[in-house]
């Protein structure tokens, strides 16, 4: 199994969290965003939206790293990152969703590209956009968590899945996190855990921190 990877994507960052809970053994492929690596022709032949990530299993590929934590959970399904009954399961997708459709696709480096070449914003301009979208959607998120350790419950889940990266990214463009206690318990909970440690940027073979 194979992950093409780039050690800042935060849908990256969520498939190696999953993929170390779940105790996948994987190879893990660089793909260097700020190169272009991914715009070249043999990445898009894997990825045809020139995005990362990409799993390769056997001469199998999925993308878009949502479908790819979906299929984990199918394939690989202990333990469980999307548990409990049908009203469980949805609120964990709900608010893992708040974060992979409202906020991420805002606020990734494709977008914020586009705005400084096409609207020729300034830095201060784009990391107020950035901010705007993190808190917008982080507030939505404050008011759904509970006074659970994790995002639901009492293990990890798609929810902290996706949380977590997103913190990385609001911390990485100052984005003051005190009106959140709770993102912030959750945040200090998984950071923990040796899954979520080894899946960070700092730890990937590609990192330049």
């Amino acid at each position: 199994m194979k992950l093409y990877s780039y050690f800042r994507s935060s849908a990256a960052y969520r498939v190696r969290i999953a993929l170390n809970l779940k105790g996948v053994d994987y190879e893990l492929v660089p793909v260097n965003l700020l190169k272009s690596e991914q715009t070249k022709d043999k990445y898009k032949n894997i990825q045809p939206q020139g995005l990362v990530p990409a799993l390769e299993v056997g001469n199998n590929r999925l993308i878009q790293s949502m479908a790819i934590l979906e299929w984990l959970e199918e394939t690989c399904p202990d333990p469980a990152i999307i548990p409990g009954d049908a009203w469980q399961k949805a609120r964990i997708r709900s608010l893992a969703n708040i974060i992979s459709c409202d906020i991420h696709p805002l606020n990734n480096l494709r977008t914020l590209k586009y705005l400084k070449s096409e609207f020729t914003i300034s830095d201060e301009q784009k990391n107020q956009w950035y901010q705007h979208w993190i808190k917008t959607g982080f507030d939505a998120c404050e008011q759904q968590l509970g006074d659970d350790r994790f995002c639901i419950g009492d293990t990890p889940t798609l929810a902290d899945i996706c949380l977590i990266p997103q913190v990385y990214n609001a911390l990485r463009f100052k984005v003051p996190l005190t009106d959140y206690p709770k993102i912030q318990k959750i945040h200090q909970h998984c950071n923990e855990l040796n899954a979520f440690i080894d899946a960070s940027p700092e730890q990937q073979p590609d990192s330049t921190l």
